[in-house]
């Protein structure tokens, strides 16, 4: 392994020298160089990690020790990502977006070379960022099947997020815009689904998605995976189907932020605010959506008195979709765990919790008599859930936050509990009196 671990920080080295040659001589592809090889050099450091340990849940490493247990790096790796998404949604220029006509430069600029490649234009700030979330998400998805090999589940799970996210949230839109230069934009990623995806609904994108063959495909997709695929999807496998299997946010949050897992606020009273906020946001994008709807079909800008832009759109626009979906959501990854905004802001979770709470075949069945009291399964739960308190009382998980992860199955030295798919009948079971169970035997 020490050669192993040789290799790989040569390689991160060689990495960040040809980062610096591109800056110094912009060739073009040196860009794509330099990350290949950082990906090589962190897929060899997962290997070094965890092929000699035990497939587990142990944060092996110093540093990823430190970082996950809100010490100073932590701290500090929290407020770089916070900085991150200020300037990403307020302050690109920073970042080096390009001002009154000049050429990216910066941040921004590195990409360009793999924009041009993909559709056909230098790179923007938003291009930027889902380069690099994609990319994130690809190294630590290995990362994560080499930590839960063990696990045949979560080596599909992490294998399907990792084909979702580069195939129908990052190559297939990029492509598809290469082939629509000159035409009208609109949301080419198949799973960015309302209420998600807030500004479907918007003019101008429905403007936009009316003016080809291919937007009116959009349209149709989006309207059919809202009212249709999502209720039945989530009433045959619940919510997870799309938080822990799909879903961009999720990816993220599942491997990326797989060493935060456990900093999720816990607790009857975050749970209480969970309650409240979830719906909430889900209540405030329905009426953005239907003030929305209304200036579009009546041609008006005005509902009550009110600018429907500038007190319906923006105000959602800014806190929901860009304060607590951005900033909160993944900058506050190191301090209070990786869902925060799957648990507390996401109205599609909100939206498919109601289906899976009262009309999901989804459940997390338990064997108490078996648990020992471990508190893994509590500790591991992103979501926040007192897994324990479940199985202590022989109950089965029947929560509309649960999204399915599995992790909590999987850290269980027993085998207390399992994820099942079963008939709506007696999902959500009470434990049996004696009396009662000596009837039932006979």
């Amino acid at each position: 392994m020490k050669t192993i671990r040789l290799v790989y920080i040569v390689l991160y080295i060689l990495s960040g020298a040809l980062t610096g040659l591109f800056y110094a001589t912009d060739e073009s592809y040196l860009p794509l160089t330099a990350l290949l090889i950082a990906a090589i050099a962190f897929v060899l450091q997962a290997y070094a990690d965890y092929a000699p340990q035990p497939a587990g849940i142990v944060h092996h490493g110093v540093f990823f020790k430190s970082i996950s247990n809100r010490g100073i790096l932590g701290w500090l790796l929290g407020a770089l990502l916070t900085g991150i998404y200020v300037a990403l949604y307020w302050f690109p220029e920073v970042l080096g977006k390009s001002i009154d006509g000049a050429p990216n430069k910066g941040f921004i600029h590195f990409f360009d070379s793999i924009s041009t490649a993909l559709n056909g234009h230098a790179a923007s700030e938003w291009f930027a960022y889902g380069t690099l979330y994609t990319y994130l998400i690809g190294l630590f998805g290995i990362r994560f099947m080499w930590k839960y090999r063990a696990h045949p589940y979560h080596l599909r799970r992490t294998q399907v997020i990792l084909a979702s996210q580069f195939v129908l949230a990052y190559f297939i839109p990029e492509i598809l815009e290469s082939f629509s230069q000159g035409q009208a934009y609109f949301d080419k990623d198949l799973k960015n689904v309302w209420p998600l995806n807030y500004d479907f609904f918007y003019s101008w994108h429905l403007d936009n998605m009316q003016t080809s063959s291919m937007g009116m495909f959009f349209f149709v997709f989006g309207l059919a995976m809202f009212l249709i695929v999502t209720p039945i999807l989530t009433y045959k496998w619940g919510k997870r189907w799309y938080c822990s299997w799909v879903c961009g946010c999720g990816g993220l949050a599942e491997t990326t932020g797989d060493n935060f897992r456990q900093n999720g606020p816990k607790g009857l009273v975050a749970w209480k605010i969970e309650r409240w906020s979830i719906h909430i946001v889900l209540v405030l994008v329905s009426i953005m959506t239907a003030a929305t709807l209304y200036g579009y079909f009546t041609g008006t800008d005005q509902l009550f008195g009110l600018s429907i832009y500038s007190h319906f759109q923006k105000p959602y626009g800014f806190v929901i979709g860009a304060l607590f979906s951005g900033i909160a959501g993944v900058g506050f990854y190191p301090l209070l765990g990786t869902r925060i905004w799957c648990r507390f802001g996401c109205p599609m979770a909100a939206y498919m919790g109601i289906i899976q709470r009262f009309k999901s075949r989804f459940r997390i069945t338990t064997n108490g008599g078996q648990c020992i009291s471990c508190g893994n399964c509590t500790t591991y739960c992103e979501m926040g859930i007192d897994v324990r308190a479940y199985a202590q009382k022989q109950q089965n998980i029947v929560r509309a936050s649960c999204v399915g992860c599995g992790v909590c199955a999987s850290v269980c030295p027993r085998g207390v509990l399992k994820l099942e798919n079963g008939p709506l009948e007696q999902r959500i079971n009470e434990p049996q009196s004696l009396v009662d169970y000596i009837k039932t035997k006979g």
